[in-house]
């Protein structure tokens, strides 16, 4: 009878034990179950849309080709392209897609493989995204979120600074940049080989690329063994670049009218004319640049004479004050509402290069008058503006200060 009886316990903790055995191996598997469903649901977001389920490819945009061409052969029936003048030019405008830039391209994956989302990527931070739906077109901007990483670099001029950046592998906007910075301080087209410059900067990064350059803190350029700091500082109604006594880098003239040419022809008072082929006097300066590169005025001013001028061809020139007064000749055309009388200033594009007039060839002849004579551009002196003012010269020092040691 006893032994019956523990005959029985036994069987029964075994039925229970693998009843629970089997309870847990059944939770393990709907766990399980609803562990794979979540993940195959979990949405998956690109360009700020759902393309879950949706079929993606990429590809770019080929020369001659039209959005509707594109959008066409992805999948998109003939009335969805007619929408497309739903879309605001200012979002898209359909005549201005760019040959060489990707497009994605999102299908239903059904039979017809239509067409859901069509995403242009105008840069690498933006795209415009087309939503097709079945009356009517969607369009939206996104845009990825930069990141700022701070760097401090430099370059040794053998040539130009633009050689020297690229050479450097830095973005080559820092040129533009510094030539922005300096542009009253340093003449760009007599850099000496072994100048040198150390820039503290940000640069804009997304997906881990370099985009371009974001803000300069304090840079030196070393210029004829002479550096010259820029630090910058930002405060109250005062905002620019600053030498180290916190006098303002910019000047009330540009050392130059335009950007990245050569000086093909000097003052002087004395030079056999290219074409008349008679000794005569050249009392400006000849920036040899490619035709249709933008020319700027040096300074704040009036327009006072613009047109044609004989040898000169298009002419501008420009009084400044009642000492300076400036010539850009040769131009090729005009900048859009110049006329006598216009109010421009310091570094407003007044012009482009050009060959008219008697011209060998795609320059700018730069011209300067003080009190009615002519002089060397090249030797124009430019008053700075206003110092920083007594009461932020604490606080520009104490900005100051850590921005050199950095550069150091």
């Amino acid at each position: 009878m006893r032994y019956r009886f523990y005959t029985l316990l036994v069987l029964s903790l075994l039925f229970f034990a693998c009843k629970d055995k089997n309870a847990n191996n059944n939770s393990s598997s709907e766990n399980d179950s609803t562990s794979v469903n979540a993940v195959s649901h979990s949405k998956i977001i690109k360009y700020g849309v759902d393309v879950t389920d949706l079929i993606e490819s990429e590809n770019t945009i080929s020369p001659g080709h039209s959005l509707s061409n594109i959008l066409s052969s992805s999948g998109a029936d003939a009335n969805s392209i007619n929408n497309l003048n739903l879309v605001p030019d200012s979002i898209l405008d359909p005549r201005k897609i760019n040959a060489g830039n990707k497009y994605t391209i999102y299908n239903v994956n059904d039979s017809a493989h239509t067409l859901r989302y069509f995403v242009y990527h105008k840069s690498k931070q933006d795209f415009v995204v087309l939503e097709f739906l079945e009356d009517t077109i969607i369009a939206s901007i996104f845009s990825k979120p930069a990141i700022s990483k701070k760097r401090v670099s430099g370059a040794v001029i053998t040539s130009s600074l633009w050689n020297a950046i690229s050479d450097s592998e830095l973005d080559i906007n820092l040129a533009l940049k510094l030539s922005d910075i300096y542009a009253w301080s340093i003449d760009f087209f007599g850099l000496q080989k072994m100048d040198s410059f150390i820039v503290y900067y940000s640069e804009l990064y997304i997906d881990n690329e370099p985009i371009g350059i974001d803000s300069i803190y304090s840079a030196i350029f070393y210029h004829a063994n002479h550096p010259y700091y820029a630090i910058y500082f930002e405060k109250e109604d005062i905002k620019g670049y600053w030498d180290l006594e916190g006098n303002s880098l910019r000047k009330a003239f540009l050392k130059a009218p335009l950007s990245f040419s050569r000086i093909s022809s000097h003052f002087t008072y004395a030079r056999k004319h290219p074409i008349y082929k008679t000794v005569r006097p050249h009392t400006g300066v000849d920036y040899a640049a490619p035709a249709g590169t933008p020319v700027m005025s040096i300074g704040d001013g009036v327009v006072i004479a613009k047109g044609y001028k004989g040898g000169g061809g298009n002419t501008i020139k420009i009084r400044h004050n009642s000492v300076y007064t400036t010539a850009y000749l040769h131009l090729s055309k005009f900048a859009s509402n110049i006329k006598e009388g216009t109010h421009v200033s310091q570094g407003q594009v007044i012009g482009y290069v050009g060959s008219t007039g008697s011209s060998t060839g795609p320059h700018l002849d730069f011209r300067v008058w003080k009190n009615g004579e002519p002089i060397n551009p090249l030797k124009l002196e430019s008053p700075p503006v206003e110092p920083i003012p007594d009461n932020l010269k604490a606080e520009f020092d104490s900005i100051k200060i850590p921005l050199i040691e950095i550069l150091k």
